[in-house]
């Protein structure tokens, strides 16, 4: 199964796309799908449709997994504009008719390093040592959209 997990934001969005095969994971592809500050926000909305809609294609995507949206209360207008970037994203999911799934925070530091309040070092060392990557990723949203995918992974195997 192909696992594409996604960390959206308007500048940069992370995304990793794991093979989950039995109890082996392998790392297919990881990076950014980076907007310009100077671009208008539709034009950058655009720019992270239309890179999902070709990740889902280059990678032949089973699934696509998304953070659950939390927001705080002294920044609204950031939460707005997550869920514009999470809008086309689902969009990209739905065009390509993929399952999405999306977990909370802590469901998803919970499955990757056994407790919910992890911090974010911890996930990362974890991702790193369960993909056998030797370096760690360049940005924080790759690793927290490959821990989406690899906890999607324990999830669903949870489930059988």
């Amino acid at each position: 199964m192909i696992i594409v997990g996604i960390d959206p934001a308007l500048a940069i969005t992370g995304y990793g796309v794991i093979q989950s095969k039995g109890s082996s994971l392998a790392l297919v592809e990881a990076g950014i799908i980076r907007s310009s500050a100077k671009e208008a926000v539709p034009k950058r909305l655009d720019q992270i449709y239309r890179g999902v809609l070709k990740l889902i294609n280059d990678v032949k995507a089973d699934c696509l997994v998304l953070e659950k949206i939390y927001s705080h209360y002294k920044h609204p207008a950031t939460a707005c504009i997550l869920g514009q970037a999470r809008g086309v994203i689902c969009l990209a999911a739905s065009t390509k008719n993929i399952p999405f799934f999306e977990y909370a925070a802590t469901r998803v530091k919970k499955a990757i390093v056994g407790k919910g309040l992890a911090s974010k070092a911890q996930v990362q060392r974890m991702v790193t040592h369960t993909l056998g990557l030797k370096t760690l990723p360049a940005y924080m949203d790759i690793t927290d959209a490959l821990a989406l995918a690899i906890a999607h992974s324990y999830i669903i195997k949870s489930k059988l």
